[in-house]
């Protein structure tokens, strides 16, 4: 009787077995786990995060990451923060930080930019209404894994929590993060190339 329930201590069952690691700031999650997830999918990456910019700081040759993807058949998405948005300019209060949300944002988009157009790569600013919605939640998805990020009240992305979920089924935390993160895109405003 012993051994039946020390298994059902340890194996996770019900909406939690979604969930691969927590951690306590998104930036002690290894950049081993951005990597290697950006690197396996295979059909769908889609950055909801409201700057995104770190993406830059912490993979080495993303853009050449993107390009390999995109050119292998890959669906890539960026969701940003519109850089002269009012929610912009309030985070900005919020947090207090000299490398600007808007100076993040605007680092991305920099970056976008050197890519050139490619055919499966698009970006969008989320739209004013959903502003709010965004930059209180970043979901990264890649294929069937996501990061998300729950950011706390004054604090940056990389101080907030994080969640890794993997996709076990339809109606878990995965869908619902997903979800949310379609929803602001399918309103979300095309980023005019520089």
């Amino acid at each position: 009787m012993l051994w039946p329930q020390v298994v059902k201590d340890r194996i996770k069952t019900g909406s939690d077995r979604e969930i691969i690691h927590s951690y306590p700031y998104r930036s002690v999650c290894p950049s081993t786990v951005w990597s290697g997830l950006s690197q396996s999918a295979e059909s769908d990456i889609f950055l909801a995060g409201y700057t995104n910019y770190f993406f830059w700081t912490q993979l080495p040759n993303f853009s050449g990451l993107l390009r390999e993807k995109v050119a292998a058949g890959c669906r890539v998405r960026f969701l940003l923060g519109d850089p002269e948005g009012e929610v912009t300019r309030q985070r900005e209060v919020i947090e207090d930080v000299a490398l600007s949300v808007s100076t993040r944002i605007r680092m991305a988009l920099g970056e976008l930019s050197k890519l050139g157009p490619l055919d499966g790569l698009e970006a969008r600013y989320s739209a004013p209404e959903d502003a709010v919605n965004h930059v209180s939640l970043s979901v990264f998805r890649f294929d069937s894994d996501a990061l998300v990020t729950p950011h706390l009240a004054r604090l940056v992305g990389h101080d907030s929590p994080l969640l890794h979920l993997r996709r076990q089924g339809d109606g878990g935390m995965f869908s619902r993060f997903a979800e949310h993160a379609e929803e602001l895109w399918s309103r979300a405003i095309p980023v005019e190339p520089r």
